[in-house]
């Protein structure tokens, strides 16, 4: 029988608690809830009225993976939705506002992705972002120190950048922005991607293109776009071990020497909210939100 869980009034029905979903390390269904509940005073603040696609993984990260952007069957009538423009048409997503609409989602195993601006004003952007994706042998070691020129180069613009891992292979930086479109944002981005290429030539790529790819940083720029989402903060990733999308602070960046250095897992989370807090908090102090120049 599948148990019935009441969180704060609502009743969830968990199922699976059991199931092994991470086979290299035998973390279960249940770890992947407990986590989510464990972590949901940091995370539920990176979601909330951002509509959500879900990368969804029920049979662990070795079984089929798909997206769901629209609000999934069976969706409990109290799990907030907004409409969302799209290109073909308006479209509907979940928002996940509160703690018993993230574990009826972590109930779902997934990963959680967000647009780069808010349901009530999708025409601007309050985010800016970029996702460093090291090409084989480049490592995340080298995703740092192109963070640190790009931390540098947002500063001489009066924006402040913050870093967290993907919980992949590479490194995320964020920023908290206002003022302008997705579009500008995407402008801006690239223009600072063109401009890392120009600085480290050996190091960094602002285009796609996978023959260009390996011993290099690609300085993804193009999640900016308004129909593009990012892996959240704290999400769990669908690897082959529970990794954890993690808050990382510039000292942290500044002395990675080694990829295991910033490879954060389930377990550690926990340990580094309690010690640190969110370190992405000061993204929602809108007095400190950057203006494009």
């Amino acid at each position: 029988m599948t148990p019935i869980t009441e969180v704060e009034g609502r009743r969830l029905a968990l199922s699976n608690l059991d199931k092994v979903l991470y086979p290299a390390t035998g973390f279960t269904k249940g770890e992947v809830l407990h986590y989510y509940a464990t972590v949901a005073g940091v995370l539920l603040p990176h979601l909330r009225e951002r509509p959500v696609s879900f990368l969804r993984y029920p049979d662990g990260p070795d079984g089929q993976l798909f997206f769901t952007k629209n609000v999934p069957p069976g969706t409990p009538d109290w799990v907030a939705t907004a409409e969302v423009p799209r290109s073909e048409g308006p479209a509907r997503m979940v928002l996940v506002q509160d703690l018993p609409s993230l574990m009826w989602a972590a109930n779902l195993v997934t990963e959680f992705h967000t647009h780069q601006w808010l349901a009530p004003t999708p025409d601007e952007a309050d985010r800016l972002v970029f996702d460093l994706d090291p090409g084989a042998p480049a490592t995340i070691v080298d995703c740092c120190e192109v963070a640190l020129w790009l931390r540098e180069r947002l500063a001489a613009d009066g924006i402040v950048a913050y870093a967290k891992t993907s919980g992949s292979k590479g490194l995320h930086l964020l920023a908290a922005v206002r003022g302008s479109s997705s579009e500008q944002v995407s402008d801006y981005a690239k223009r600072l991607a063109v401009e890392a290429e120009r600085a480290m030539p050996q190091l960094v790529l602002h285009r796609m293109t996978r023959s260009l790819r390996p011993g290099k940083v690609f300085v993804d720029w193009s999640q900016n776009a308004g129909r593009k989402t990012t892996a959240a903060p704290y999400t769990l990733r669908a690897r082959a071990e529970p990794t954890v999308s993690a808050p990382v602070t510039w000292t942290e960046v500044e002395e990675c020497g080694v990829p295991e250095g910033l490879a954060f897992q389930a377990a550690d989370v926990g340990a580094r909210v309690a010690e640190s807090g969110d370190l992405l908090a000061p993204l929602f102090d809108a007095e400190g939100a950057g203006v494009l120049p």
